[in-house]
């Protein structure tokens, strides 16, 4: 074997390893735990049920507002014990002067618009509870949400706790939602897994909660604040748990182009997480979280999407001296990646199109979310990605993708 066949293989395996096997991986370490009676569920206090501030940094959210302060009302908490902080600095749509119409809301308002960071390390110095809740203005919580996040909190070395986020789309059938809801619900499988060995690598935005004495305030170029701010607590030595019982919906988004917006940056908060979460790299000082962290995130912000660019040359030169049609290892490997990419520009073409393959939708799926790597690091170069948020357009609500 010559030098570029051992590249060739060598990259196959991390690719691999990257979206399948980190999973295969996981579940196999799982059986053998629980076969061995090791990580069983902390119980601690049943009666533990502290004061909670329900956070939402929110920006022109006037269509929204009504539905989320509704949802907000109806949870299952004691209404006593539960603060609602809204920080909608930039909000030109009349969001704070509507919001301030509802009783028990806490607004902070000021007519700078300086990014989504900026307004909660302002909001932070307000929160007196001991439990701080995140979540987005355009987002439903499921009824007993904070319950379910409060219950996991009993155990005193969690510091996080990452609720699940669930798609909702117009069209079940579209490639944007049926792409993003299956993307989620392999994400959460791996996020069960990854909770029952150490900690979660991240948390969801949509709905996560930290204990307020660990808050620490976040750079205000930050683009991927839920992930920095969770993964800090994790490197001070407590652990991101994971509960799909609290659970946030949003809409998918309405198309891919609008997708793929949202993915290019996170793409670009994803590769600038790496670089300010260096020493996470050091698995002799953080073990089994940083084996987590490279294997379910750094290596798809970084070096995955780069090995997917360069093995298919590789592939076609060894498919080459083989021979194309010997239907050899090599020449079979080529025409299966020539086959996914055709199918995944045939999905791009029918949905362009409004019509629906479902087998496309993988295919077509796995595209964009690679493609939204090299252009989120492209702008990551370039330092061009804004701070100040802006939402991607969302479809229809109407069922659930879980």
């Amino acid at each position: 074997m010559n030098l570029l066949e051992l590249f060739f293989w060598a990259s196959l395996f991390i690719i691999f390893y990257s979206y399948l096997g980190y999973g295969i991986l996981l579940f196999l370490i799982i059986r053998i735990r629980r076969a061995l009676g090791l990580g069983s569920a902390f119980s601690g206090n049943e009666d533990y049920e502290p004061e909670v501030t329900l956070f939402v940094a929110a920006y022109n959210e006037k269509d929204e507002l009504h539905a989320k302060v509704a949802n907000s009302m109806s949870l299952n908490y004691p209404k006593e014990k539960v603060r609602q902080l809204w920080v909608t600095d930039g909000s030109t749509d009349g969001t704070p002067q509507m919001l301030r119409h509802y009783g028990g809301i806490q607004v902070l308002h000021k007519p700078e618009r300086n990014g989504k960071i900026a307004a909660m390390n302002r909001g932070m110095r307000q929160v007196e509870t001991p439990i701080v809740i995140f979540s987005d203005g355009n987002t439903h919580l499921g009824k007993e949400a904070i319950q379910e996040i409060v219950r996991l909190f009993r155990d005193p070395k969690v510091g996080c706790v990452s609720g699940e986020k669930r798609i909702y789309s117009k069209d079940a059938d579209a490639a944007a939602g049926a792409g993003e809801g299956l993307y989620w619900k392999y994400e959460s499988q791996l996020k069960k897994w990854d909770a029952e060995l150490y900690s979660v690598v991240g948390a969801a935005g949509e709905l996560f909660a930290i204990r307020t004495e660990l808050w620490q305030e976040v750079e205000k170029d930050t683009l991927l604040d839920d992930f920095m701010i969770s993964l800090r607590v994790a490197m001070n030595g407590y652990t991101i748990q994971y509960n799909p019982e609290a659970y946030a919906i949003e809409s998918a988004s309405a198309n891919v182009k609008e997708e793929l917006k949202r993915k290019v940056r996170i793409s670009a908060g994803g590769i600038q997480s790496v670089v300010r979460l260096a020493p996470l790299l050091n698995i002799f000082k953080y073990g089994v979280l940083s084996f987590q962290y490279i294997s379910h995130r750094v290596l798809r912000w970084t070096l995955t999407p780069l090995l997917l660019l360069l093995i298919l040359p590789i592939n076609g030169w060894l498919a080459w001296q083989e021979g194309f049609l010997s239907f050899g290892l090599y020449s079979f490997l080529f025409w299966g990646q020539v086959l996914f990419y055709g199918a995944a520009l045939l999905g791009w073409f029918l949905e362009n199109r409004h019509i629906k393959v479902k087998v496309l939708f993988v295919p077509y799926y796995f595209f964009i979310m690679n493609l939204s790597v090299y252009l989120g690091f492209a702008r990551y170069l370039k330092g061009s990605q804004s701070v100040n948020w802006e939402r991607a357009q969302r479809g229809t609500a109407a069922e659930p993708l879980v």
